[in-house]
This record gives structure tokens, C-alpha cells and sequence, in this order.
């Protein structure tokens, strides 16, 4: 992937000198998504944190609303190098390492506390490996996002409702795949835009967590949610490997138990706060719509068959991991 010029430009204003040699350690925390919502208060929660624990030594900057870039274009930074942490999810990471894309699969996961059980897998130890080789250790990977469900001008609660529907979807094999297989014509369009695009009608609707539509604005574009719960959404927090390695190793045991403790904050509040959201959207005139998620779902069984680069059976792999 080839980063424009200013992205460039960052890449190597952030690279990083040895940290032993530093006095203070400053890292970029980038994200795509508003102040308001868990995964950015979770980045401030770990930011605090951290400074309090290192008496200031290690300072985390929490850049929201894609400041640093889009989430693809952070990543790459990361891959070269650079001080960044990204909040990102196994679909963007799937770009380097593409196994870990089947965490972002539709109707995987029905209970947020089973994604405990695939992160202490034989096999997700090994995925996380290969990430590390790809150049990513993982800060975080147990913050759950909620599950995503689609804002429209019109109730969708069978897979027939949405066909040829163009909805908005990030720039991902997975979600691309996941709306196609539902009958509907996916377009990609950088999530900064989106309340642009259903403005004017580039496209006709839109999939995020309850938290994301409501942060975006959303409902003043499109007065109806239909509950499809297509993805049960975590993300992670990856950092360049190797300057990771360089960090003291008392830093980086901050970094990480502190990487832990913002993942379930953040899944504390996505929880708390999900009928907030929907008494939110419902004062401010949003229809709620409840689906056939059985119909849902056996639409979209044939995508776990749409990746090639995938390990053979690993469906079936983590399937096993979640029945135990």
C-alpha cells in the first residue's frame, strides 16, 4: 500500500530513536471515532493511566476523528515503524496477517464473554504470533464495540428487504463480502464521510455500532435502525513490534497490563451505555426494527467460503475454541 505524502511525512517524524535513550516516551493513540464513545474514553482511561504508573515517563496523545489518517493508512505507519498505537479490528488486520479476519465475522460470536474464550486459544496465540512477526504486538485485543446494525430510511428485517441497498461499509474484504452475501450493494466510503454520503444520497444506509451512529450523527440523515447484529465487534490496539521490543521492559509490562485493563473498560461502557443510546435515539425520532436474524444468518454463512488466503477449516478451528 503505497501512503500519501503527509502520512509519509508522519512515518518519519515518528519514528522512533531507542526509548532507553529517551527521557520521556510520547506514542500516538489514532482513531477514526468520536469523543463521545467508549473507544475513545477507554484511550483516555489507558493515557491516564499509564502517565500516573510511569510518573509521566510514558505519555499516550489520543487522536481522534482520523487525524493521523485513515485506519488503513495508520496501520501501515505502524507496519513502518513509527510510535503509533491504532484503534483498529481483525478486518484491517487481516490485511497482514489474513487468519485473524474470521474474528470479524457475521453472527461468530453471540455472547460478548465467549471472545474471552477464542483469546486464550491455542489458536489464537498463534495468530497473534504471526501478527508480531508481521511487524503488530497487540496492546489490546478485548475491547468489545458492540454489535453493528444498519441505519436507513426504511425497515429491513429480512435479508429481501435490503436487496440492492447500497450501504456504506469501511474499505474491508469482510464487510464487503458480509453485505453482498445479504443482497445488498456495499460501498466503500472512509467512515469521516459517511454522514456526507448518506446526506447525499451516495448511499442509502450505513452499519456501526449503536455508540458509532449515534457519535457520526447519523440519525439526522436516516430515521430508522433495524437490529441486525451482522458483526459482534471488538477491536485492538496494535504498536510496531520492534519499537515495542526496544521499550524498558518495565514499560512495556504497563503498557500491556494497562492495554488489558482499557479493553474492559471499554466493554464496561459499550454494555452501560446501550440503552442510553437507544433512549437517545428514540427522543430524537429513530425507529428501532427488529429482524430475522435466523434469515441473517444463513444468508451469510456462505462468506467464511470467500477467503482464499484463509487457513483450510479455520472456521471450523474456531468454532471448536468457542465450544469449549
Amino acid at each position: 500500500m503505497r501512503l500519501p505524502l503527509l502520512a509519509l511525512s508522519l512515518v518519519a517524524a515518528l519514528a522512533a530513536a531507542p526509548a532507553a535513550a529517551q527521557d520521556v516516551i510520547r506514542i500516538r493513540l489514532a482513531h477514526s471515532l468520536s469523543t463521545t464513545e467508549p473507544a475513545h474514553l477507554a484511550a483516555e482511561y489507558f493515557a491516564k493511566n499509564v502517565a500516573q504508573r510511569t510518573n509521566n515517563k510514558v505519555q499516550i496523545q489520543v487522536f481522534p476523528s482520523e487525524q493521523l489518517g485513515s485506519g488503513k493508512e495508520v496501520n501501515e505507519m505502524i507496519r513502518q515503524g513509527a510510535n503509533v498505537m491504532n484503534i483498529t479490528d481483525p478486518g484491517y488486520l487481516s490485511d497482514f496477517v489474513p487468519d485473524i479476519g474470521v474474528l470479524n465475522g457475521p453472527y461468530l460470536i453471540k455472547d460478548p464473554n465467549d471472545y474471552a474464550k477464542l483469546l486464550a486459544s491455542d489458536w489464537y496465540k498463534g495468530v497473534e504470533k504471526k501478527l508480531e512477526a508481521a511487524g503488530f504486538k497487540l496492546v489490546m485485543a478485548n475491547g468489545f464495540f458492540g454489535q453493528r446494525h444498519l441505519i436507513s430510511d426504511k425497515p429491513v428485517k429480512k435479508p429481501e428487504d435490503m436487496a440492492g441497498m447500497t450501504v456504506r461499509v469501511p474499505p474491508n474484504t469482510m464487510w464487503i463480502e458480509t453485505f453482498k452475501a445479504m443482497g445488498a450493494r456495499p460501498t466503500t466510503v472512509q467512515w469521516s464521510e459517511v454522514y456526507n454520503a448518506l446526506q447525499q444520497n451516495v448511499v442509502a444506509g450505513a452499519e456501526a455500532p449503536l455508540g458509532s451512529l449515534w457519535g457520526a450523527k447519523l440519525h439526522e440523515t436516516r430515521k430508522v435502525i433495524s437490529m441486525t447484529g451482522h458483526f459482534t465487534a471488538f477491536v485492538m490496539w496494535p504498536i510496531n513490534a520492534t519499537y515495542f521490543n526496544k521499550l524498558p521492559a518495565d514499560v512495556q509490562k504497563v503498557l500491556l497490563e494497562e492495554g488489558k485493563k482499557a479493553g474492559d473498560e471499554m466493554t464496561r461502557l459499550t454494555l452501560e451505555l446501550q440503552q442510553d443510546y437507544v433512549a437517545k435515539f428514540k427522543a430524537a425520532g429513530v425507529t428501532f426494527v427488529e429482524v430475522d436474524t435466523a434469515a441473517f444468518q444463513k444468508s451469510t454463512s456462505s462468506v467464511y467460503s470467500a477467503f482464499p488466503k484463509w487457513t483450510p477449516g479455520l472456521h471450523d478451528t474456531v468454532m471448536t475454541a468457542l465450544r469449549k
